[in-house]
């Protein structure tokens, strides 16, 4: 069985390692809540420009006006799709940095699992041994007694 001091020293490394990843799981998941929002804000702004739109039509719009608002919806459309990309990339890489946080976790909680059971194994040899020297003493006391 390892010993100790290199189970503290896997524990340690393990333990960095799941900070890391800690920290680029909260990174990605910033990224993710920024990406929704802009999404959130240009789809507002693509709802809040075709209500306008419908507002200044019943005035009475020129055709060039209405060309340009559509190949402005257009580029708001291509917008909000791109940014619909970007957090599902988002999404996927915090999935990714979550997994990876956990499979470090679980390799801290397993190698703090062996340093646990190697104690009580120590504890438990040391027990026996301190019975041992308590058995012998006791035989020896009864053994002089006579």
């Amino acid at each position: 069985m390892a010993s100790t001091s290199q189970l503290e020293t896997l524990i340690d490394m393990a333990r960095r390692e799941t900070d890391d990843s800690a920290k680029r799981l909260g990174a990605a998941l910033k990224a993710v809540g920024d990406a929704e929002e802009k999404l959130k804000m240009l789809v507002g702004y693509r709802d809040e420009y075709g209500r306008r739109f419908d507002a200044s039509q019943q005035a009475g719009i020129t055709p060039m006006a209405y060309r340009n608002f559509q190949a402005f919806m257009e580029k708001l459309d291509t917008a909000v799709r791109g940014q619909e990309e970007m957090v599902r990339h988002a999404q996927k890489r915090s999935e990714n940095e979550k997994a990876k946080w956990q499979e470090a976790e679980r390799k801290r909680m397993s190698y703090s699992t062996l340093r646990d059971r190697e104690a009580a194994r120590l504890q438990k040899i040391e027990a026996k041994r301190d019975q041992k020297a308590m058995d012998e003493h006791a035989a020896r006391q009864a053994f002089y007694k006579r």
